[in-house]
């Protein structure tokens, strides 16, 4: 088998598949979850937090193992399902209701979208997880196998960072204080990427099940082109 062969079949199998799903579902489920607020001691934070970090460990997996060509189409594809969703709600909230329903005040302050929250949360994601995607696959490529602990780490830092930046004063600036805005994208970064610190031992023992099934190369992001929009190049 050549390693073409080696790439497409890793590429088919239902472990990628299985992750691409789990990739996007995280996304659309975080995304439905940010209308609520929680209290974590004295902090206050949105529901999605628990969910929202799944997706760059998730991602982690797939650029060590899949490589970053790979990784960069999964990225659009939940970019893609979370928007296709967005819209999809939107549809359903417009749509005339029966006399017997109840519930569009509810259903329009659950999921009525603000364009200002969505186009943050939507570009947000987007930078934060091609930049989380750039940083594994560029390690990696220096490190080959090992060093997977600190790249995992790194990756989420850079990515929720640039996340934070992006969300936080596109959505909030002019509403919000910017002191305020500063606490909040400091506190995101900071737990998310404790989040991330705390699941290792079980992302690694994910990532050496992945490595052992599919066996694709060290070097498989050798040579390849970074730029964010050639999802054509899987």
């Amino acid at each position: 088998m050549t390693e073409t062969d080696k790439e497409t079949r890793a590429a088919m199998s239902p472990l990628f598949l299985t992750l691409t799903v789990l990739f996007c579902v995280c996304l659309i489920v975080s995304n439905l979850m940010e209308i609520k607020t929680v209290a974590l001691g004295p902090l206050t934070l949105t529901a999605g937090v628990v969910v929202f970090p799944l997706s760059y460990i998730i991602n982690d997996c797939m650029v060590e193992v899949y490589g970053f060509r790979k990784a960069r189409f999964v990225i659009w594809l939940g970019f893609a399902a979370n928007l296709m969703v967005s819209l999809l709600l939107q549809l359903g909230i417009l749509l005339p209701g029966t006399p017997e329903w109840q519930g569009q005040e509810a259903m329009s302050l659950i999921f009525g979208a603000v364009p200002r929250i969505l186009a943050a949360s939507f570009t947000a994601f987007l930078c934060g997880s091609m930049v989380n995607a750039y940083v594994m696959s560029r390690m990696r490529r220096r490190q080959g196998d090992r060093g997977f602990s600190l790249r995992a780490i790194l990756s989420t830092l850079f990515g929720e960072s640039v996340d934070s930046a992006v969300f936080f004063p596109v959505a909030f600036a002019g509403t919000l204080s910017w002191t305020m805005i500063c606490t909040l994208m400091v506190t995101q970064v900071v737990l998310k990427t404790a989040y991330e610190i705390l699941v290792l031992p079980l992302t690694l023992v994910v990532v050496k099940r992945l490595r052992r099934i599919e066996r694709t190369r060290a070097d498989i992001d050798e040579g390849i082109s970074y730029k964010w929009w050639k999802i054509n190049e899987i």
